[in-house]
């Protein structure tokens, strides 16, 4: 399907050509582009939604393309971005942004995780390619529609899951697929750390700097309160999903990449607050996922842990948080930058041959996908399905604990209705994935 956005380039392209076309001083600034492959030594015009601590990060990992809009509702935060980039128009509303640049090839959003999902879909709905952070989106039914939408535009999307790119993933990868530990048919996932306690605000007034309002968007309207502005919103329900939302990606993405999983049959969470804080989220926390058999692979049972909790045995590896494959013919233990086979038989095998080329690097591979129209590998089809089962976790907990029998295909929990609710969460008025 050809987006308006498509359209509308193709159309000044040939008003160009019969020298019938009328221009904005905004056109003639941002060139239209076409959507065909293309040099990977152009340029892509890019936008960028959120633009300190992990926002910040992303355009340093992209300057080598044109920035040319930035956006914040912190203007503290957009003044210190703009001096590095003169060039760029500032925004302190997304919305703003995608009626008045016309000449964007690319968005990258790096907001809090409740405001994920509203600019993703309408930079997707004009044809724009996207990057967004993990885990995606807020709910797992945002996730879906981002998804679905990406497909339907056939956009170049990418998570934000950098360690995926790394070396060391690739060749766990590929020790798994080559069965060096026989099949797997149980994983064991933890993460350490705590919760930063926080007290629920019942009045504040925002940094001058700050359009409160935006950054609520969508999110039930609360006091503000610096327990849960800029990074401490991931600990509360309305606007973050503690922990499992914060790194489920990174870690999950091993054993979903090696053993090829898509979609859980039933999950079961359970979890405490120990911390002093009144944050939402627990502080320790296990969900336990059932996947079902792939082909020749058997199925998979996998465990998230974080905080305190870890599996049985875990002080046999010495790690804080990391990634246990169980094989018929082994384990295997890895973190983001290490492994280490337990092999039954006590005899390491050879490194199987390389059959993962090494990365250009998460952000590049990205970009040059952009550019040439190929896939990347952490495309939101992929990148999607992770991040459901992420927020998945936290949907089991929020519905009491009840252990959820899931229907991937029509996005319900079919033994309990009260999941419902955290499935897909209801907007504060004025807000709608549609725009």
């Amino acid at each position: 399907m050809i987006s308006e956005h498509m359209e509308r380039r193709a159309f000044l392209r040939k008003a160009m050509a019969a020298g019938t076309a009328t221009f904005s001083a905004g056109l003639l600034a941002r060139p239209q582009r076409s959507w065909a492959a293309r040099s990977p030594n152009e340029k892509l015009n890019l936008a960028c939604i959120g633009v300190a601590n992990k926002g910040a990060d992303n355009i340093n990992n992209l300057v080598s393309e044109n920035i040319v809009a930035l956006c914040d509702i912190d203007s503290q935060n957009l003044g210190k971005m703009t001096e590095r980039f003169p060039q760029a128009k500032t925004y302190v509303d997304f919305r703003k942004l995608f009626d008045q640049e016309k000449g964007l090839d690319a968005v990258v959003v790096s907001t809090p995780d409740h405001t994920h999902a509203i600019p993703v879909m309408w930079a997707l709905r004009r044809g724009l390619d996207v990057y967004c952070e993990k885990p995606l989106a807020h709910s797992v039914y945002e996730v879906r529609q981002m998804r679905n939408l990406a497909a339907e535009k056939k956009a170049v999307t990418q998570m934000g899951t950098q360690i995926h790119a790394g070396e060391n993933y690739r060749r766990v990868v590929e020790i798994v697929q080559a069965g060096q530990i026989g099949p797997v048919s149980r994983v064991h996932v933890w993460m350490g750390g705590g919760i930063r306690p926080g007290k629920r605000a019942t009045s504040g007034m925002p940094p001058s700097t700050v359009d409160y309002d935006l950054w609520v968007g969508p999110a039930p309207m609360r006091p503000f309160g610096p327990a849960h502005f800029h990074f401490n919103w991931r600990y509360w329900w309305d606007f973050g999903g503690g922990t499992l939302a914060d790194f489920g990606c990174h870690f999950m993405d091993l054993p979903f990449w090696a053993l090829d999983l898509r979609y859980p049959t039933s999950v079961e969470a359970k979890g405490e607050k120990t911390s002093t804080g009144d944050n939402d989220v627990p502080d320790n926390m296990q969900v336990d996922y059932h996947f079902p058999a792939r082909g020749s692979q058997p199925s998979v049972h996998l465990t998230w842990y974080h905080g305190a909790w870890r599996p049985p045995g875990a002080e046999e590896y010495g790690k804080t948080s990391a990634v246990l494959f169980e094989g018929a013919g082994g384990r295997l233990l890895s973190d983001y930058g290490t492994r280490k086979l337990f092999m039954l038989d006590g005899k390491d095998p050879a490194a199987p041959p390389q059959t993962i080329p090494n990365s250009i690097g998460h952000w590049a591979e990205w970009a040059q996908a952009c550019k040439s129209r190929g896939p990347t590998t952490c495309n939101f089809d992929y990148s999607g399905a992770l991040a459901e089962a992420v927020l998945l976790g936290n949907v089991c907990y929020r519905a009491v604990g009840q252990k959820l029998l899931w229907d991937a295909e029509a996005l319900k929990a079919t033994n309990n209705s009260a999941a419902d609710e955290f499935i897909r969460r209801t907007y504060r008025a004025g807000w709608s994935l549609d725009g």
